[in-house]
């Protein structure tokens, strides 16, 4: 791999676009890689990008962009990014015996389709075939690594595909690549992707499954043997249903006068405001109903609701009842206002926090979320 280009990210037009600063000009990369990367791709960020082009080209052709995304730094390391990139180096570990289970197996060939899935490797060992799936984890805190940090559908149907496809002679593996080495456990990210959580859960005895670590320098180099992470299935059992608790974020472009309910009327300034809530059944159906705007006027939040703009729903899916201590994590970061919303059922000031800017731009705010989400298990 040429040496990497750092750069600064600026911003993200779409899903698979990054605009950066590279050597005092802006420069457009392509980002492979369909995750949320929220706590990674925060303002002023250092990225890693690579040239995307051959000597005397300024890009290779049928590209729109000059640069690739390779990598984001984290913390003062990078955390590899490109998901294409991950499947070889995967490749490289099994060729090398390096992933526990797999240490006597072989690459047979790349991308197997079989019916309406498309696989990533076909391995033999021994007498048995197996049909492996590669997937890029970014997400930790903690000491723990998720997965996914984006809804993904097409990955729950391909565990529930893949396990379908068990038999005598063949068998399917799904190897977790967590890109730190600074994680002991993997677990599914239950509380984004509650249907990918639930079907790993249902197929783990059918299928083989190995979260792994590893670690890369500022060259992006391998650092060190990849390190195998624990899965908490008992724990999982126990914690992936829908419950717990919740922060909507909802923003507001211009100063705003409500009456809400029994509170009267409030004056709400411009800038976002974050709310805890927390449902210990149907959480789904709690968020999706805040995030509407026609309903029923019930709970303070529906009122603010009505002349905020794009709101974004954040699950805490937990066994344990957290919303007050979602509100006192919170009043540590966010301006407390007004008295009494969304907390009359509780002794805590209020549910309510103002922040200036966008709190998923910040990464202390993701931090609070890590120390809520990725509780390292009990």
């Amino acid at each position: 791999m040429e040496r990497p280009l750092p750069a600064r990210f600026l911003e993200r037009p779409n899903r698979f676009l990054l605009r950066c600063l590279l050597d005092g000009r802006t420069v457009n990369a392509f980002l492979p890689n369909p995750g949320r990367l929220w706590e990674l791709l925060l303002p002023g960020a250092t990225v890693y990008l690579a040239a995307a082009h051959t000597p005397g080209q300024t890009r290779l052709p049928g590209r729109r962009t000059r640069y690739t995304v390779l990598a984001v730094e984290r913390d003062g390391v990078p955390v590899f990014l490109h998901t294409h990139l991950t499947n070889q180096v995967a490749r490289w570990l099994i060729d090398r015996g390096l992933v526990p289970g797999l240490e006597r197996a072989e690459v047979v060939r790349r991308e197997v389709t079989i019916g309406r899935s498309r696989f990533d490797f076909l391995l033999r060992q021994g007498k048995r075939h197996l049909l492996l799936e590669v997937k890029s984890c970014t997400l930790f805190g903690n000491r723990v690594a998720m997965f996914p940090d984006a809804v993904t559908e097409r990955g729950r149907r391909h565990l529930e595909h893949l396990a379908s496809l068990t038999r005598p002679d063949r068998r399917g593996v799904v190897l977790f690549l967590a890109h730190t080495d600074q994680v002991d456990w993997f677990m599914p990210d239950y509380h984004t992707d509650l249907a990918f959580s639930r079907a790993l859960l249902k197929v783990r005895r059918q299928l083989r499954i190995i979260p792994l670590a590893i670690a890369w320098d500022g060259q992006l180099a391998l650092c060190g043997p990849p390190k195998k992470l624990e899965v908490p299935w008992g724990y999982l059992q126990r914690e992936v249903q829908d419950r717990g608790g919740y922060l909507v974020i909802l923003p507001l472009k211009r100063r705003r006068r409500l009456v809400v309910g029994a509170l009267g009327e409030l004056s709400f300034a411009p800038g976002y405001y974050v709310y805890a809530g927390s449902a210990m059944a149907n959480l789904s159906a709690r968020m999706a109903r805040h995030l509407r705007r026609r309903k029923t006027m019930r709970w303070h939040i529906d009122y603010l609701r009505q002349v905020a703009g794009e709101c974004t729903a954040l699950a805490i899916r937990s066994s344990q009842r957290c919303e007050c201590q979602l509100a006192a994590a919170l009043n540590e970061l966010g301006e407390p206002e007004p008295a009494g919303f969304g907390c009359s059922d509780c002794h805590c000031p209020t549910h309510l926090f103002r922040f200036e800017e966008n709190p998923l731009h910040q990464a202390s705010f993701h931090h609070l979320l890590q120390r809520f989400r990725m509780r390292p298990p009990d």
